[in-house]
């Protein structure tokens, strides 16, 4: 994850790994490497010792809510959508309230929504999200997510 140090990418991973929710997309493990790439540098390419470090989770079939929303094919009725609704709702509760240090993902929307085979949503992509101890409070002016 860029810009995360290793004891950063270590907290984020265990703090991932320990959210266990039906709403919540799995986290099933990591890759690491390191190694040499070819870079552009000052003009000239150059080999340069690259660490790449990667989430994996769980794969979710039904792909993303924003397919469903945007294809008029899709038809969903409404107690798919209510059952959509709840869960991501049941989701966000669970993040707030029932982990350890609440997880805020900071970049929820129908893109990031994944539904398995049953259209039992669960929040995907914690890219952009911010792990707080329950002992601190954090206040921002900073605007970040995905443009439109």
């Amino acid at each position: 994850m860029p810009g995360l140090d290793d004891t950063q990418f270590r907290n984020e991973f265990n703090h991932l790994m320990r959210a266990q929710h039906p709403n919540i997309t799995q986290l099933v493990g990591y890759c690491y490497d390191i190694g040499h790439q070819r870079i552009k540098h000052g003009g000239e390419y150059i080999f340069a010792l690259v660490e790449e470090r990667v989430l994996c989770f769980e794969y979710l079939q039904g792909g993303s809510l924003d397919k469903y929303i945007t294809d008029e094919s899709c038809g969903l009725n409404w107690h798919t959508c209510f059952k959509i609704i709840k869960g991501v709702c049941d989701g966000l509760d669970y993040l707030h309230n029932g982990c350890k240090d609440p997880i805020y993902p900071l970049d929820l929307k129908p893109a990031n929504i994944l539904l398995d085979k049953d259209m039992v949503p669960k929040i995907g992509d914690f890219g952009l999200s911010r792990l707080f101890p329950s002992t601190k409070t954090y206040v921002t002016i900073k605007i970040i997510g995905t443009p439109r």
